[in-house]
């Protein structure tokens, strides 16, 4: 395996010797073909067009495309670029990229860069491999990539080379959305529509776009490259599928918080200096609760942007990583008995005047609207608490859900105790005085005052108020944040028509209607909300009163994707038909079995060709040494813990062998299975418990095998030796 030939590419690449400015706002976003750039190289007419078609949606015309395409393939070449890909998001988790050189040949046969406004709108990748869910056959090879103008183009440089990326869309010859992007530019288009129809109603003329704003907050593991390389199961799976927990894990607690390590602050610094370069406002950096995990945070950006920016956020680590000797970790649950990695993903919604509709405000007219857009999400989330779960399901994640270090399966909201008491009495009628400093009095008769962040988070709850966002902490570290967002977005845009609706019929003043609205949404939808500890048997017995949903398992939460309540949801909000819908849940169950495949591959491949040899050894080293000390001292009951600890290893290594022979054996019996729900089924129930039987039986093992003689790095090796 010829690692050290990529490190050293890189490193000859940021061996560059340059003169670097330390004040990150100077080069902030240069790399980046943003707003500044497009208003110094633009003429000033196709610039206003430009940000007309961001802003409000415009349609591009070609004149203006192949101005700005002349533009950014100018600014490209000054950076250093010789080609350009259309970058998108395809339904796979990760991104896609097909380079193409500027150059083409002029009729005198002589080369010239040249771009397009037609090559920067439309690109043509074969799109046969991605996955479809059924939405085009095999042979109907054509997907179309259509540029994206609200997330700006930006400049890769990756070892030697240097690349223009565009974000597109990625859509098949008949429409359907293959990507990630398309739903979730629909979602946001529809909750504009219905939020700025709910401000019209609430007497707001002066919005004129509303739109979501995301904040994932990203975690992440570091190991030692060399450690990464010699685990067949991390390199394969990305989490490690066998490991005997090591004495300290981090029952501590002196990881969370503490000082960083040279090393990893490194690590950090460059990828924050490629982040910002980027444009991307890499905000907060710290050392996880588990050994070896940490976390990266961004201020908060509008949905979509927010959604690419993730995505090279984690691109960025993992190619940033190898230049420290380092490997990137984001499965969700890449080593047992300490905790997993998510991704805290912060939803809220702005205007274009700068506001935040779940802020408390400063008038009684702000409050009325602030306490309308809050019930509106409590109420979306009662209401597909079911589609919230799903847009989380993942093998990974199943790992991490509800042990104890992240949010159950059960989706429940935490407001905090002051505005869950103000609710309480707005139900109930009551007038109450708050105690809390920074009051704002609501102005309506019969209500209580609300004081602004009252309240902290709950860290046990998966979908939590923090003073002026939502935090639906159930998403997966490794995944992509454009479906959870696009499923809040849809839920809460139809909540959002439902309460204003009621609202519109009461009549009369609108603050009162709302305010008696507000009431009856409360009670009805009380039951989502929840304020003790999530993790106790006590509330999944509660839950289970109330009529919450509780799947704890993939294969039966990503059935909920292709209920009717769903289907008719998302077409009703144009946001993905039920074709498209469908195809989502087919392609998430297959990948969830196909992941288990490999993982149950693996595990077998290195019970059988690792572990036993190794565990066999040590029995033959022991069973000599042993007969050695039998033909010395003539005693053998002297030998009575000898012999015991023989019998061991030898029962362990025999108990192995049968695990991993059944393991292989219901591996082989998957394989006839021909329904994808049933294989789903067969995968969580059969193929996962044998897998964890296998595991505990070689973890033990690991226990008594001589170090010198164990085939892989250990848990303590891996997380504490950096």
């Amino acid at each position: 395996m010829k690692v050290g030939n990529t490190v050293a590419a890189y490193e000859r690449s940021y061996a560059v010797e340059k003169e670097k400015d330390v004040q990150v706002s100077r080069y902030f976003g240069e790399d980046t073909f943003g707003v500044k750039v497009m208003m110094e190289r633009l003429p000033k007419d196709v610039y206003r067009r430009v940000i007309e078609i961001i802003h409000e949606g415009r349609k591009l015309d070609l004149d203006t495309a192949n101005a700005v395409a002349h533009a950014i393939k100018e600014w490209a070449i000054e950076k250093g670029a010789t080609h350009y890909c259309h970058w998108f998001q395809p339904m796979t988790g990760a991104t896609a990229e097909k380079h193409d050189s500027f150059i083409e040949f002029t009729d005198e046969g002589d080369i010239i860069e040249r771009f397009s406004g037609k090559q920067l709108i439309q690109g043509e990748p074969d799109a046969s491999s991605f996955p479809s869910g059924g939405l085009r056959s095999t042979f109907e090879a054509r997907g179309y990539t259509a540029w994206d103008p609200t997330s700006p183009a930006f400049i890769i440089k990756s070892g030697l080379g240097t690349t223009l990326c565009i974000p597109t869309i990625f859509i098949s010859y008949t429409g359907e959305a293959l990507d990630k992007k398309t739903p979730l530019l629909r979602s946001i288009e529809a909750i504009n529509r219905s939020a700025l129809g709910l401000l019209r109603l609430l007497g707001n003329n002066e919005a004129k776009k509303v739109f979501a704003t995301l904040g994932p907050e990203q975690e992440y593991f570091l190991i030692d490259q060399d450690y990464y390389y010699r685990r067949q199961d991390l390199v394969m799976s990305g989490r490690s599928l066998l490991g005997a927990t090591p004495p300290k894990g981090q029952q501590l607690e002196d990881q969370y918080f503490g000082s960083i390590k040279e090393r990893i602050l490194s690590f950090m610094h460059d990828v924050e200096e490629e982040l910002y370069k980027l444009g991307i406002p890499a905000k907060t950096r710290h050392n996880e609760v588990a050994p070896s995990q940490f976390e990266i945070a961004p201020i908060f950006e509008e949905a979509n942007l927010a959604a690419d920016h993730n995505q090279l956020v984690m691109e960025t680590m993992k190619r940033i990583a190898p230049l420290h000797k380092l490997r990137l970790l984001l499965h969700e649950k890449p080593f047992a008995g300490i905790n997993g990695s998510g991704k805290h993903l912060n939803w809220s919604l702005s205007d274009d005047k700068g506001n935040n509709m779940l802020n408390p405000g400063r008038t009684p007219h702000d409050n009325i609207q602030f306490l309308v857009f809050l019930m509106a999400t409590i109420k979306a989330v009662h209401l597909h608490a079911d589609l919230l779960r799903a847009s989380v399901a993942s093998a990974g994640n199943d790992h991490r859900l509800g042990a104890n270090e992240a949010p159950p399966a059960i989706i429940s909201i935490f407001l905090g105790e002051q505005l869950t008491r103000i609710l309480d009495d707005i139900e109930k009628g009551k007038i109450t005085k708050a105690t809390d400093e920074a009051i704002i009095d609501l102005g309506v008769s019969k209500l209580p005052v609300l004081s602004k962040d009252s309240t902290d988070r709950n860290r046990t709850s998966p979908f939590a108020f923090t003073g002026n966002k939502f935090e639906f902490r159930a998403v997966g570290s490794s995944q992509s944040i454009s479906f959870p967002a696009t499923v809040l977005n849809t839920i809460v845009a139809e909540s959002i028509d439902l309460i204003a609706a009621k609202i519109k019929s009461r009549g009369g003043n609108v603050n009162q209607a709302a305010l008696d609205v507000i009431r009856e949404e409360v009670k009805a939808n009380k039951a989502i909300l929840f304020m003790g500890d999530n993790y106790t048997r006590e509330w999944e017995k509660e839950a289970a009163r109330r009529g919450l949903p509780n799947k704890k398992t993939s294969a039966e939460a990503l059935k909920d994707l292709k209920a009717e309540k769903a289907l008719k949801l998302f077409e009703k909000y144009g946001v993905l038909t039920a074709t498209e819908l469908k195809s989502r849940y087919h392609i998430r169950l297959e990948r969830y079995v196909k992941e288990i495949d490999i993982e149950a591959a693996t595990l077998a491949n290195m019970v059988q060709n690792q572990v036993i040899p190794a565990a066999v050894q040590y029995q033959g080293a022991l069973g000599s040494s042993i007969r050695s000390a039998v033909d010395v001292l003539g005693d053998t009951k002297a030998l009575k813990h000898q012999k015991d600890l023989l019998k061991t290893v030898s029962s362990l290594i025999g108990e192995a062998q049968k695990l991993t022979g059944e393991l292989t054996e219901r591996l082989a019996k998957s394989k006839s299975i021909e329904s994808e729900e049933q294989k789903a089924a067969f995968f969580c129930d059969e193929i996962k418990g044998t897998m964890l039987a296998v595991r505990e039986t070689v973890d033990t093992l690991e226990h008594y095998v001589d170090n010198e003689l164990w085939p892989m790095p250990k848990y303590w090796e891996m997380l504490f030796i950096s």
